[in-house]
């Protein structure tokens, strides 16, 4: 297969793009939301930064990590959010690993709404599990995208190890 489409992403980007003259930014309001609502996805906090569950994923697991500066550019993250996200990243992998089981990973960044950045204006980095044969018929012919475990369930069990790990390190 030379191309690989995913017609359910134009519903997402298009979503954003009648939203340009919104002001406010949706991860600057995310980590003020209550963190036992259902509304919040955010999954831990960090001194600089956040994860969250991505509302359209890529696949079962899919996380971004977010400075809590607002920023457009990776040459706008001084060191210590730069290294904060990519420890998270790390922790990130080992916490799927062990509650997913994936085969892989993506890890990545979109700079700017033509790289495929939905939220453009506030930089993040994706880490997206990945299981062999995890792309099937149902996006290529029914333009769907089977998620197979609910979002807030996905949340739950990274949120829980991630606490279980830090309460470790704590003792």
């Amino acid at each position: 297969m030379k191309n690989l489409w995913s017609p359910w992403r134009s519903k997402y980007i298009e979503s954003f793009a009648q939203k340009d003259d919104k002001k406010d930014c949706i991860f600057c309001e995310m980590i003020s939301l209550d963190p036992n609502s259902d509304d919040n996805l955010v999954v831990s906090q960090n001194e600089l930064s956040f994860t969250i569950m991505n509302l359209y994923p890529y696949n079962n697991g899919h996380l971004m990590v977010v400075p809590k500066r607002h920023l457009s550019r990776l040459s706008e993250l001084n060191d210590s959010e730069l290294i904060e996200c990519m420890k998270t990243l790390q922790e990130l992998e080992n916490v799927l690993t062990e509650i997913m089981k994936p085969d892989g990973f993506n890890i990545g960044i979109n700079l700017g709404r033509v790289s495929g950045a939905g939220i453009d204006d506030h930089i993040h980095f994706h880490i997206v599990p990945r299981w062999n044969g995890d792309t099937n018929f149902m996006p290529v012919l029914g333009e769907v995208k089977v998620i197979s475990q609910d979002l807030l369930k996905t949340k739950k069990m990274i949120s829980e190890n991630l606490k279980s790990k830090k309460n470790r390190k704590d003792v």
